[in-house]
């Protein structure tokens, strides 16, 4: 069987070549074929010495993705669809703005952390993606915008890792796969350009700000831990408080000089000013220990499988003029793709669950009798 080179860093490429009693200097030069050309044809690297061409096309590989299917939005956003194997398919989506090209990428194949929210969440999950499968979701959309657009230079200038699953659930695969797209002989992103999104798995957020760190974006979802314990499940594991203070220990060692925090609005049950003075009280507690942070509200894209509805724009409004007038840096969203199932919490792609995940979400709305409700907790609004 041979290698998948995609599933490198540069450092992991030179050790493969040492084996192959080559040089670093090979490596880079492979390197850059492979991620700032998109070859995968080890013929075409014609500054590669003929000995170590022969070599790879005995021991290694370049080996893409197949695409299932493309969807267009009207709003420029792409989706393609890729088969990863053994019955799953993942998605990745590329957003176009005047100023940047986002790509949202999936790092596996569904998600086990269950959001009430997530349309990825209640399909379950099947398994990680390694390194390569990462990775070729970017290597097919640059090169494949590039010959599309007609253009040279890098289309793709941010990544977010925001699609199917919870990427530091699946931190030994992310990591190399973070470091190829900082690498200035593949994609040279910048580290605030690249953005891992978390339901708060805390002791992944220590070690990513150890061996990675890059801009963070938290699934927040709820100023108190009853009414997130209900959203995001992860909460029963790391409460609230212990989610912020690693996020203040984070911050130490981000590009950027906040955390963002991600909040979907829901109809009734997260989206009242209640909720707003809640998340106020909340911000003023742990700015004290260093926490600065920006808000994202994102308008919930509904599907039947949730039992959820939209908070209305108004009311939407509404909760962001509470938090700016705190001082809380606070945006809304734009929703793009929701006509090709594109826009945010709409990835499913389509996997082979394994975590039983119907059972589960029955189970959950049952012992909530009928769906959660606004929550007052004494002592946290003022």
């Amino acid at each position: 069987m041979t290698t998948n080179l995609l599933d490198f860093d540069l450092d992991g490429l030179a050790a493969f070549c040492e084996r192959l009693g080559e040089k670093r200097f090979r490596a880079t030069q492979l390197f850059r074929w492979i991620h700032q050309r998109g070859a995968h044809d080890f013929s075409q690297m014609t500054d590669l010495a003929k000995a170590l061409r022969e070599k790879l096309a005995g021991t290694a590989h370049v080996q893409p993705l197949r695409v299932v299917s493309r969807h267009d939005s009207a709003d420029g956003t792409v989706k393609w669809l890729f088969d990863v194997g053994a019955g799953d398919v993942i998605e990745t989506v590329f957003i176009p703005e005047a100023d940047r090209g986002t790509l949202c990428i999936s790092s596996q194949a569904g998600c086990a952390v269950g959001c009430r929210f997530c349309s990825t969440g209640h399909q379950g999950f099947s398994r990680n993606l390694t390194t390569a499968e990462i990775i070729a979701q970017l290597w097919f959309a640059e090169h494949f915008l590039r010959q599309h657009l007609g253009k040279s230079e890098r289309v793709i200038s941010n990544v977010v890792m925001m699609g199917m699953g919870e990427p530091l659930q699946n931190y030994a695969q992310l990591v190399p796969a973070l470091r190829v797209m900082l690498d200035d002989h593949a994609y040279g992103l910048s580290r605030r350009r690249v953005t891992v999104s978390t339901s708060g798995v805390v002791p992944m957020m220590d070690r990513l700000g150890q061996d990675c760190p890059v801009a963070l974006a938290v699934s927040l979802h709820a100023p108190v831990d009853v009414l997130r314990d209900n959203l995001v499940p992860l909460n029963r594991k790391y409460r609230i408080a212990e989610l912020l203070q690693a996020c203040a220990r984070y911050q130490a060692f981000a590009p950027r000089d906040f955390i963002t925090f991600e909040y979907c609005m829901l109809d009734g049950v997260n989206d009242q000013s209640e909720h707003a003075l809640q998340l106020v009280a909340l911000m003023r507690e742990h700015q004290s220990a260093g926490l600065s942070c920006k808000f994202n509200l994102i308008p919930f894209n509904p599907f039947p499988a949730s039992g959820l509805k939209r908070s209305p724009m108004p009311q939407v409004l509404a909760f962001a003029r509470i938090l700016m007038d705190a001082g809380l840096v606070t945006t809304v969203r734009k929703t793009r793709g929701d006509d090709i199932d594109a826009a945010c919490g709409q990835l499913a792609g389509d996997v082979q669950d394994r975590t039983g995940v119907e059972q589960r979400i029955a189970s959950q709305r049952q012992s909530m009798l009928g769906g959660v409700k606004v929550v007052s907790v004494a002592g946290t609004t003022r």
